[in-house]
């Protein structure tokens, strides 16, 4: 009887273990729906470090509340209006600035300028100077308050909407991208769909397939031509190392990857005939089938993404 109960004990645990790690799972899903906290220039009369203070205000309430920052610029954004409600100064000794800001936090589309959802806070501070009385008074601004829940929480569930409405926009943009030979950007706008919109995403992948294998095959002529022509400039043990760093990198899946290891074999041969070397060419075994593709999609939307220009000007959400 003892036993039957463990058993049963057991799988209750099991159970239970299993829905947790699927909500955590959940969870995970929706942290890699991506923000980038932008401050406007145009904030009234905001000083310059305040205005880097309050950037980092917004990039902690981010990550407290299960969001994910932008490695490089999202087109959602979560920002802040800034406006001095009163402005005085105190009957100490020495007179000291004293501030009441009203704070509105918004979430939304950085290029469209929509806004998604806000939240608005007052807060007081005082100090020696404006800057100072300023940046006492965003102290105020607690990550972790609880109310920034609902706020965020509202967020996401239309940013996720976003992805599902404009999922066949988003896909036929990526396709002209890939007419204009632009791989790298139309799978980074196709990976950059989070996995927690789930039918937008499955699209994506599925759209991204053949714009990979394009690119491959593009990426293999290029990279077959430069071998050549290194290997033409210098047919001994060097040039054969030179040109076969290059074919290395050649995806085995590409369609002139039988023509990539044709050349290495005659470079082979010709160099064992003048230099009396063997040399053989080892190929990179990070590519084809013995990686994960979504990983693969993922890391070159990434690698472009990064390499974008990081001055992005957005649209005012208000």
């Amino acid at each position: 009887m003892k036993k039957i109960l463990f058993i049963a004990l057991a799988f209750v645990v099991s159970i239970n273990t299993m829905k947790a790690q699927n909500s955590t799972g959940k969870m995970d899903d929706k942290g890699r729906l991506a923000l980038t906290a932008w401050v406007p220039e145009q904030i009234e009369s905001m000083p310059v470090a305040a205005r880097k203070n309050l950037e980092n205000k917004l990039s902690q309430i981010i990550t407290s509340n299960g969001m994910a920052g932008s490695p490089f610029n999202s087109r959602f954004i979560i920002t802040a209006n800034v406006t001095v409600l009163t402005k005085d100064l105190t009957a100490t000794a020495p007179p000291m600035q004293a501030y009441t800001l009203d704070v509105t936090l918004y979430i939304g589309d950085g290029f469209e300028g929509k806004s998604f959802a806000s939240y608005s806070t007052t807060v007081k501070g005082v100090g020696e100077n404006e800057t100072k009385a300023y940046m006492a008074a965003l102290k105020n601004i607690k990550s972790s308050n609880p109310e920034y829940q609902a706020f965020i929480e509202k967020g996401k569930n239309k940013i996720i909407e976003y992805y599902n409405t404009q999922c066949d926009f988003i896909i036929k943009e990526a396709q002209t991208l890939e007419s204009q030979n632009k791989f790298d950007e139309a799978i980074w706008k196709l990976t950059s769909v989070p996995d927690v919109c789930a039918d937008c995403f499955n699209k994506c992948m599925d759209a991204v397939a053949p714009i990979f294998k394009k690119k491959i095959d593009y990426d293999c002529k290029v990279k077959l031509t430069e071998a050549n022509n290194v290997w033409a400039a210098s047919q001994n043990y060097d040039g054969a190392s030179s040109a076969g760093a290059i074919l290395s990198t050649i995806d085995p899946e590409a369609a002139c990857y039988n023509e990539a290891k044709a050349l290495s074999s005659q470079m082979a041969k010709r160099v064992l005939e003048i230099d009396k070397r063997e040399w053989n060419l080892t190929w990179e075994q990070e590519v084809g089938l013995e990686r994960d593709r979504i990983k693969a999609y993922r890391d070159i939307g990434v690698a472009w993404g990064n390499g974008q220009p990081q001055n992005v000007t957005y649209k005012s959400l208000w």
